[in-house]
């Protein structure tokens, strides 16, 4: 274990704080949540490829367009990470997950991560610009909504905070879209709804299973506020709420319809399978946690390659 420290508030001067020990890489990319961007990066180039597949573009022929928006929208999904690194840091090390980022543990200084990320904003909206119009403004309305909207307003203060979150969550495979095609479709809007309606489920369980530490953390999630039981209903609802979302993509054929109402079905199904088992709160939350993970990565794939096959 190495000796590292944690920033006080109110100095520069740095306290004592057992970590493990991680290299600066490690430490970017913890500040700029990568698991955040990499996931992003797969719903972005879905729509990128469904926009260049239904307007008769070829892939190669627009590589220049598919690297800026995957470049640009990377960097500014990781610049308002960073941002909100630098807010939270003075909550961040109340809870487990989140109690090794750098902003807590003083390997970065809090105006370093801020300007990491303003920096990282900057260019990627630059990326941006070399597409189009369109695509910038709705990343700018990602970044308001995340920095803004979700981090500075409404997570310390509202359980509806993880709907608001949804939107800056939702406007990746929309902005791959607009990179290609400014004239946003049906099947664009689609594809921002299957991302809006994905989020409260997956991070009201996320909630349930970290209840205590947003408690300690003083952020009014959903289950800290109402509890478990409305938590869980509503967790349902957000995912009967994606059942006929599948029939809108019926240009991509039967097949997919098929295979996404069978993925949203197992969800609900998975739901509904110990829902009232009180004793088994925890292990349903996990259960419906990692189901959500894995569905929206299989889903967003299967798109790409509903189209290939």
């Amino acid at each position: 274990m190495a000796d590292t420290k944690v920033f006080d508030e109110t100095s520069t001067e740095r306290q004592p704080h057992d970590l493990n020990e991680t290299t600066l890489w490690k430490d970017f990319l913890s500040l700029i949540k990568v698991g955040i961007v990499n996931s992003n990066a797969i719903t972005t180039f879905t729509g990128i490829w469904l926009a260049l597949y239904f307007s008769g573009k070829g892939f190669l022929a627009n590589i220049d367009i598919v690297l800026f928006t995957l470049i640009g929208s990377s960097l500014v999904i990781a610049g308002s990470c960073a941002i909100n690194n630098y807010y939270d840091r003075d909550i961040d090390h109340l809870m487990e997950r989140t109690k090794e980022r750098p902003t807590v543990t003083g390997k970065m200084y809090p105006l370093q991560a801020l300007w990491v990320g303003i920096s990282l904003l900057t260019i990627g909206l630059i990326f941006m610009l070399a597409t189009t119009i369109t695509a910038t403004i709705i990343s700018l309305v990602g970044v308001v909504t995340y920095v803004f909207l979700y981090t500075m307003w409404s997570k310390r203060l509202y359980t509806i905070n993880t709907v608001i979150g949804s939107v800056s969550g939702a406007v990746p495979p929309l902005i791959g879209w607009a990179a290609v095609d400014a004239d946003l479709s049906v099947i664009a809007w689609v594809l921002f709804l299957i991302m809006f309606i994905w989020q409260p489920p997956h991070f009201l369980a996320l909630a349930m299973r970290r209840t205590e530490e947003y408690r300690a953390a003083n952020i009014p999630m959903l289950p800290v506020v109402h509890g478990f039981d409305v938590t869980k209903r509503q967790i349902m609802i957000w995912i009967a709420c994606l059942l006929p979302l599948p029939l809108y993509l019926y240009q991509l054929g039967n097949g997919f319809v098929i295979f996404a109402t069978v993925l949203n079905i197992v969800w609900f199904a998975i739901g509904l399978k110990g829902f009232k088992n009180k004793e088994l709160e925890m292990k349903w939350a996990t259960k419906m946690f990692i189901y959500s993970i894995n569905y929206l990565t299989i889903l967003f794939v299967s798109m790409v390659l509903f189209t290939i096959v």
